[in-house]
């Protein structure tokens, strides 16, 4: 059986560059339903004072097109003998990477880790065999200023998000026009109030493009929306079964916080979680599945998980994904599914 070598991409952050090997073990683990025959002896080697993600496999070459999309994935190699054999990557790309990597803001998620909890979503979801086709819909209720539904438009899918500052939904636009326009892409963008029983509901950011001239004549459009709204109260903002995916990155209770029922600030993510998973199940397809990463030092998993499992979710196993961010953040993903 052949054998691979996975070179990891480095990392502008040094704290998450040094946790990489492991989380990028449990995600090559994650892509085995995708892949046309099982990889084995997964593990981390060292080659010529080099770290690698090594594994066994038959690839065909959708299987690297896969593989490709690892959210650490730099270089792949077939090991033959005692040299390394370059495969060439063809991860999806619609659009540079400068899409993820220009935005710099204070309590941006590392676009690696938004990358990795996307693609354990995504894969543990009934699209998970269309990952390479485009045509999906991903959607943020927590969506800040914009980082899982860039990765999205990046895949070539459209992305839904809710997001309660104003501030952060204009900067979004604002960030969305000057690319696209530095690009000289063809695109729309407006922001405009939206209405529920007469009386003003929300703002909505409603973003067209496409990837190319040719993309735009041969009707090749994403769409980006985003409501500047409370995500624990969308009854008639969105249309059920928005989306085939769910990506949301709690509050840490750290700087990010939420809204209380009585209007004050909480920064407990499991408060947040109880009141908005009703809210959000109905907006996921069937088959869906939900994607969720927030802070251990002040949320337990297990209670994390009794609430998915209340309101109707399975659960999806998964390899350790816990992990240091700072002193006060130590992160770990869940991934549940649902029915369907």
């Amino acid at each position: 059986m052949p054998r691979y070598a996975l070179l990891l991409a480095p990392s502008a952050n040094r704290v998450y560059a040094d946790q990489a090997a492991r989380l990028s073990l449990a995600e090559l683990a994650a892509f085995q339903p995708v892949l046309s025959s099982e990889i084995s002896d997964i593990g981390v080697e060292t080659r010529g004072g080099v770290e690698y993600l090594g594994f066994g496999g038959d690839l065909v070459a959708r299987d690297v097109a896969h593989l490709s999309n690892l959210s650490a994935a730099y270089a792949l190699f077939e090991v033959v003998e005692d040299l390394l054999r370059p495969v060439e990557l063809t991860p999806l790309a619609r659009y540079d990477s400068d899409l993820i990597t220009i935005p710099k803001y204070a309590g941006k998620t590392n676009e690696q880790f938004t990358k990795l909890v996307l693609n354990l979503t995504l894969l543990a979801s009934a699209s998970a065999g269309r990952m390479l086709d485009g045509g999906l819909t991903v959607l943020d209720p927590l969506c800040g200023r914009g980082t899982t539904l860039n990765q999205a438009l990046m895949y070539g899918y459209d992305g839904v998000g809710v997001e309660l500052d104003g501030k952060d939904v204009e900067a979004y636009k604002l960030f969305l026009q000057t690319y696209l326009k530095r690009k000289r892409l063809k695109h729309t963008a407006d922001l405009v109030p939206v209405r529920r029983q007469g009386r003003r509901a929300a703002r909505r950011l409603e973003v067209t493009l496409a990837a190319s001239k040719d993309d735009h004549k041969a009707g090749a459009i994403q769409k980006i929306t985003v409501l500047q709204a409370d995500t624990t109260q969308l009854d008639g903002l969105l249309r059920g079964g928005v989306a085939d995916v769910l990506v949301a990155d709690l509050p840490y209770g750290v700087a990010h916080g939420s809204y209380d029922d009585q209007g004050g600030i909480t920064r407990s993510p499991l408060d947040l979680l109880e009141r908005a998973v009703p809210h959000w199940l109905p907006l996921v397809r069937a088959g869906g599945a939900l994607g969720l990463s927030w802070n251990t030092k002040v949320a337990k998993r297990e209670l994390a998980e009794d609430i998915l499992i209340a309101n109707g979710l399975e659960l999806v196993a998964q390899q350790p994904l816990d992990h240091r961010v700072d002193q006060g953040i130590e992160r770990d993903v869940i991934i549940a599914r649902l029915p369907g």
